[in-house]
């Protein structure tokens, strides 16, 4: 458990804040009107690299940078968000950054690590075959490897909690999606360093039901696969570290089913004119899954990033207008 208290939490923000502005919190009255609660959106679609992660980035290379300024570079593997943050922070800070994605991963999240001068490996049929590739390459090229649930990440990340209860105060629930856990895990840090009660509702896909799996189970359960078109949430081998503080401190993990996932991402776009990545969608999908139940509540929802690709977003669009006994989903 990352036992942060605020003193610690603003030392953190500071170091982001060298580097990026907060990120607004709106509240949108046609979502309110849509789902029947009073709703709020953190948009972390709007950091220098359209998602939360680079916070993480921001804080764990600083440190390594002040601690070990003679390491050779960092690597890490990702579907896309983590990598840039990392990319990023690399270019920020002078580091070089090698990062491993799976086969077929989002070509403009590619093309935005490559951008930033990271070095991009691709290697494995997902996310978890590119992560175990990585970790042998980073001791034959005697880089530094990072994980993608590590403290120094969790504490980056967790800033954006503190922004969003600070801009709004008490919120009876927060959907947040669950990737390998650094975001609902920082929400849960702040929450209880803040001492509320907010219900913290994690959310994946159905398609990728590893951390619901292993919620209700109490301990990891993994899956064969992870075949979600919302990567970010594509997880099948849960972190336990993660893991030990989601059971700890969420309410529960949810699942939404892929076409969820296309309406709630329709419902952005119409609602707020703002494009959500499949996994940043799945907060507002989990909120319509529980409008009955959530009515008239006072709803957090961590739009965690923006980078869906132009190919899925034209797809998801056609598929959403489209009468729903019409829709092939795949």
């Amino acid at each position: 458990m990352l036992n942060a208290t605020i003193v610690e939490l603003e030392a953190t923000r500071a170091i982001v804040y060298r580097h990026m502005s907060p990120t607004p919190v709106f509240n949108w009255p046609l979502l309110s009107k849509r789902t029947g609660a009073d709703v709020w959106v953190k948009h972390e679609n709007h950091t220098p690299v359209g998602a939360f992660k680079v916070r993480g980035g921001l804080v764990y290379l600083s440190g390594l940078k002040a601690t070990q300024p003679d390491i050779k570079g960092v690597i890490s593997a990702t579907r896309g968000n983590h990598g840039q943050s990392l990319a990023y922070a690399a270019d920020k800070l002078g580091m070089k950054a090698v990062i491993v994605v799976p086969e077929g991963n989002n070509p403009e999240k590619n093309a935005a690590m490559e951008a930033l001068g990271a070095e991009l490996i691709v290697h494995g049929v997902d996310f978890q075959e590119a992560y175990e590739y990585t970790q042998g390459l980073a001791q034959e090229r005697g880089l530094f490897m990072i994980g993608v649930f590590e403290k120094p990440l969790l504490r980056g990340v967790a800033t954006y909690a503190l922004e969003l209860f600070e801009s709004v105060g008490k919120l009876d629930a927060v959907y947040v999606p669950i990737g390998m856990g650094s975001g609902i895990c920082g929400l849960i840090t702040v929450r209880d360093a803040l001492g509320l009660k907010t219900e913290i509702i994690g959310v994946v896909s159905e398609n990728a039901p590893a951390y619901a799996l292993s919620f209700e189970k109490g301990e990891v359960v993994s899956t064969e696969t992870a075949d979600t078109f919302a990567d970010g949430v594509a997880c099948r081998v849960p972190s336990p570290d993660a893991l030990d503080i989601i059971k700890e401190g969420a309410a529960r993990v949810i699942t939404v089913s892929e076409e969820q996932i296309m309406d709630a991402m329709g419902y952005y776009f119409t609602d707020t004119h703002n494009l959500a990545e499949g996994a940043a969608a799945t907060p507002l999908a989990g909120l319509m899954k529980e409008k009955d139940i959530q009515a008239g509540k006072k709803i957090g929802l961590i739009l965690s990033g923006g980078n869906s690709d132009a190919a899925t977003f034209a797809k998801v669009l056609t598929v959403w207008r489209l009468p729903h006994d019409r829709r092939i989903v795949s």
